[in-house]
């Protein structure tokens, strides 16, 4: 029996370029021995809905837009506590995650590589009752993607949200913050701050620290206090370009994390708006989400781990 594929893509992602490679990519899945059903997103949080309802009626579900889109998918397969395995064909002006794992940027080729692949487990974060795939963050840029215009990001790519991001810099908000993990706690005033499992943010690679690994059971921390004066800015910008460590940076690994503030604070999952919370609570769900992908002894898994999904 032919094994079936659900094929969910945002045909506005990026320049919507997917459109013209649509049934070069569809016939790379026939051949590879897949019957495929294709969805073509209608508005937000349409990928998760067809996700959470379909994903258990196929053997692999493939997601094609930005870390939007592929957000949607996972979360859809989450909330419907689906095993399908995932595949993705990054097609959004950023691809933090894509970037990560070395998934290629030419469709056709991540999509062989998709019927020509091996699973691979990675961790997903859980974010009170949401999900996120590489990154939950607060402050400063950070609503940045989900309020650039879509046209915008299109015309632009990347450059649109440092565009946009710099017309922030001379406003910017702070928040009084309990952080509790299950080593420690601690206070303070803070202007930034993101769990990542990712080792490109943003397209920026030093953001997120050494030693990254996608299926550890832990996340990167990144919480920037408030600087209360130009030596103190500087010092905090040296250290993000790999200078020397400041007091005001908190970095750190962990599986859990509770942040608790005293006003709302708006939170981005993945590039998207996840609401406006004053506490929440972070869980690492380690090997959560199978996902194919090219064997590439590069890729920041744990190796050990490679192939032996069942």
């Amino acid at each position: 029996m032919e094994k079936k594929l659900l094929f969910i893509f945002n045909a506005r992602a990026g320049k919507g370029s997917i459109k013209s490679r649509l049934i070069d990519i569809i016939d790379i899945f026939i051949k590879g021995g897949y019957e495929v059903t294709v969805h073509s997103t209608q508005a937000y949080q349409d990928g998760l809905r067809v996700a959470k309802k379909r994903a258990g009626d196929f053997d692999l579900i493939v997601a094609s837009g930005g870390d939007g889109t592929l957000d949607e998918v996972v979360t859809g397969l989450m909330e419907g506590n689906h095993k399908t395995l995932l595949g993705y064909i990054p097609a959004g002006s950023t691809n933090d995650f894509a970037n990560s794992l070395h998934v290629s940027k030419n469709m056709l080729q991540a999509a062989t590589d998709i019927v020509e692949g091996i699973p691979h487990a990675f961790d997903v974060g859980k974010f009170n009752d949401d999900f996120f795939v590489y990154i939950a963050a607060f402050g400063l840029f950070t609503d940045v993607s989900y309020e650039t215009n879509q046209d915008l990001k299109n015309i632009l790519g990347h450059a649109a949200y440092i565009l946009e991001g710099t017309q922030r810099l001379f406003n910017i908000a702070s928040y009084q913050l309990k952080v509790e993990t299950k080593d420690t706690s601690f206070e303070g005033d803070f202007i930034f701050g993101m769990v990542s499992n990712a080792t490109s943010v943003g397209g920026f690679r030093k953001l997120t620290g050494p030693d990254v690994l996608l299926d550890d059971g832990v996340f990167e921390v990144l919480l920037i206090r408030r600087p209360k004066n130009i030596l103190e800015l500087n010092e905090i910008i040296t250290a993000l370009l790999g200078g020397a460590d400041t007091s005001n940076i908190e970095s750190f690994k962990t599986s859990y994390l509770k942040i608790t503030s005293e006003t709302q604070i708006s939170w981005t999952l993945d590039g998207e708006f996840g609401g406006e919370h004053r506490e929440v609570e972070i869980q690492n769900m380690n090997h959560a989400v199978n996902i194919i992908l090219k064997k590439d002894e590069k890729v920041p898994l744990i190796q050990a781990n490679t192939g032996n999904i069942k």
